[in-house]
């Protein structure tokens, strides 16, 4: 099991990519940190914490929440050894002339926002700890500018640079950062809100799940500051 006796922080762990990637390291033995914002959906998701597993609310947007929630991970197992960070989100429909301070600012912060703070709790655990792995979530939509999307592409660019720019600061350091650049993922949200579309075309998220668990273990150390589309047939 590649996973064993090794932890994962995973943020928007209670999101559907989420719990794929919770169960894809599970079965492979990892002990697993999962944050979310809605204690709830982690409740249900997952149930009541047991040895290998806790259930985190944490406002990702405020880093003495996220510098909580990691060191209560950490006292629970002893050492951090990887961060999957999911957590972010999407608006659409505003021109760029048109965009307004509070929609560029929410996406710059859910996505590019979040995950700076939780590197600033998580890689000093790596360091200190002798290395591990950090597995970013962009989109594929973020290698161009779409129209209505700006703030989005913008955001989700960002989240690419700062894995690149990590992967170069924390290769020396045996931490290898990569990310992956989904399309469209098949969820149920994806299907009510396109119901025209064809999901058999958009990305599964246990396949998805698979590409992270990968650049997560021993298998993809070679790789560093790698960006993987992950398309799907579209």
């Amino acid at each position: 099991m590649e996973f064993a006796d090794k932890t994962f922080v995973v943020t928007g762990a209670a999101g559907n990519l989420g719990r794929a990637v919770a169960r894809h390291f599970a079965e492979r033995g990892a002990r697993l940190a999962l944050l979310d914002h809605d204690q709830a959906r982690l409740l249900q998701a997952y149930g009541p914490d047991h040895a290998n597993r806790a259930c985190l609310q944490v406002d990702l947007t405020d880093q003495a929440s996220v510098d909580q929630a990691i060191a209560a991970a950490a006292a629970k197992f002893g050492r951090i050894d990887g961060l999957i960070a999911i957590a972010g989100g999407f608006r659409m429909g505003e021109q760029v002339h048109e965009l307004s301070d509070k929609t560029w600012s929410f996406l710059m912060d859910i996505n590019a926002g979040t995950l700076l703070r939780t590197v600033h709790a998580v890689v000093p655990r790596l360091i200190s700890g002798g290395g591990g792995k950090i597995v970013t979530v962009g989109a594929r939509a973020a290698l161009a500018g779409a129209a209505e999307m700006g703030a989005y592409t913008a955001a989700k660019a960002a989240v690419i640079r700062l894995t690149e720019a990590m992967s170069a600061e924390l290769k020396g350091r045996n931490i290898n950062v990569n990310g992956v650049l989904p399309s469209i993922i098949d969820t149920p949200e994806n299907r009510q809100a396109m119901p025209a579309a064809d999901p058999a075309k958009w990305v599964a998220p246990a396949d998805l799940a698979a590409v992270i668990g990968f650049l997560a273990s021993d298998a993809g150390r070679a790789l560093h500051g790698a960006i993987v589309p992950v398309s799907g047939l579209s």
